[in-house]
């Protein structure tokens, strides 16, 4: 649905679409790099003047720090006009908002992520909608969802926080399904949400790295000993065969320090072989394992492929200006300066996921969840999760220097607005 700009004369169109062909036969790598692009076509809205005239512009600084990670955008728009960016918009706080689920009524929360069952006093987070500037979101539709998912598998790959997009996910449908005709079977490293009446599946595998490592089974806690295998994926990618929804994500543990141990070819010395690469590097050489894989492999016309940029920690209360804070502990508002972008995303990750996704035969679509969740820091799990499978003591929450978790999000939470997207492009 392309938004409306009015009607061109016959003879001006055709100049237009003469001109276009042109730019993009002068410009087909730039073009064939958009890939996956993050934009949606989406419906617009009366509310266009309104926001723009409420919204706070961005600097020039703060233009050029956006157009560094998302270029693509900017050169989609400039060429199909019609389609809105999901990255640019606000979080508006909704007193009224009916929320979708909660973690007593969804069974299938791990105890990690369900914030208020562990004691969170405030539920202010659950009331935040992310509003486009220029377009409509639509709402989470689980009938439509489900009718979508008929006869269909989908599976969400990759870590602990591609597990809590696919908990949400499975949540936000469940509730529709008549207990006798759904079951859900949890294990390390494949879970299968079954919708029987629709004969569908919601599942969920770990791969962390996407790439094979030490660590994919028993987690090594000790990153300095995990040994990433950069040109090894079948172990993991047979799993994903025949499936015809693939999200896939992996950030997260690649930001444990500089430079990561890495295998790749035969060593005669097992994991003795291996050297330690600049982690930038290896996880250059680890996306294009998994994007050659996705060539050799996947038919475009019978499966769909999503990639979930990346989610943002918010480990430094300095990013937000709050120098005296903890981490995300006691964060209670999003925040509300335009364009903020704080040091829990790396720019130099995204980039590589953007030229990797761009030079790929199969279409990658890019659900873009970095920029609306930057603004969340009152949205993770802090010091109302667990640790070492218990939920924290009330000794250790008044620690949160030590036990606030400013990576994981609670659920219900953000997670939901990236499904919310996800549901758009679906």
């Amino acid at each position: 649905m392309k938004i409306s700009r009015g009607k061109l004369p016959l003879s001006l169109m055709a100049v237009v679409i003469s001109a276009v062909a042109l730019i993009g036969m002068i410009f087909t790598e730039d073009l064939r790099a958009l890939t996956g692009t993050s934009l949606l076509m989406l419906k617009a809205s009366s509310k266009k003047a309104a926001v723009a005239a409420n919204s706070t512009k961005l600097s020039s600084e703060e233009r050029e720090k956006k157009a560094a990670v998302d270029v693509e955008e900017d050169k989609v728009e400039l060429v199909n006009g019609g389609e809105c960016s999901v990255s640019e918009g606000r979080w508006v706080f909704n007193s009224s908002r009916e929320i979708p689920y909660s973690d007593r009524s969804c069974p299938y929360l791990d105890k990690q992520v369900a914030c208020l069952r562990n004691g969170r006093p405030d539920d202010n987070y659950l009331y935040w909608e992310w509003e486009l500037d220029d377009c409509t979101l639509p709402k989470f539709n689980p009938g439509a969802v489900l009718e979508k998912l008929r006869g269909k598998r989908l599976m969400f790959v990759g870590d602990s926080l591609q597990r809590e997009q696919w908990q949400s996910f499975v949540c936000l449908v469940q509730s529709h399904i008549p207990q006798q005709h759904k079951s859900m079977n949890k294990s390390r490293p494949h879970s299968v949400f079954k919708l029987k009446e629709y004969n569908a599946t919601i599942e969920f595998y770990w791969a962390p790295f996407l790439v094979q490592s030490n660590t994919d089974g028993r987690i090594i806690s000790d990153t300095r000993k995990r040994i990433i295998r950069v040109d090894s994926i079948t172990k993991h990618a047979q799993h994903w065969l025949g499936v015809d929804i693939l999200v896939f994500n992996t950030y997260m543990w690649w930001m444990s320090g500089q430079r990561i141990k890495s295998l790749w070819g035969s060593f005669d010395n097992g994991e003795e072989g291996y050297e330690e690469l600049d982690v930038v590097v290896a996880y250059r050489i680890s996306l294009k394992t998994w994007a050659n894989w996705i060539d050799s492999t996947i038919n475009p016309n019978s499966t769909r492929v999503f990639f979930s940029t990346v989610s943002p920690a918010h480990i430094r209360s300095s990013d937000w200006h709050r120098k005296k804070g903890i981490k995300c502990y006691n964060e209670s508002m999003p925040v509300m300066e335009r364009g903020y972008w704080g040091s829990g995303s790396d720019r130099r990750m995204m980039e590589v996921v953007r030229s990797v996704v761009g030079r790929m035969k199969v279409p990658v679509t890019f659900l873009n969840i970095t920029q609306l969740s930057e603004y969340r820091i009152d949205g993770h799990t802090s010091v109302y999760t667990e640790f070492q499978g218990k939920v924290l003591s009330d000794e250790q929450k008044a620690n949160p220097k030590q036990y606030a978790d400013c990576i994981h999000w609670c659920l219900p939470g953000v997670p939901d607005t990236w499904n919310r997207l996800f549901y758009a492009y679906l």
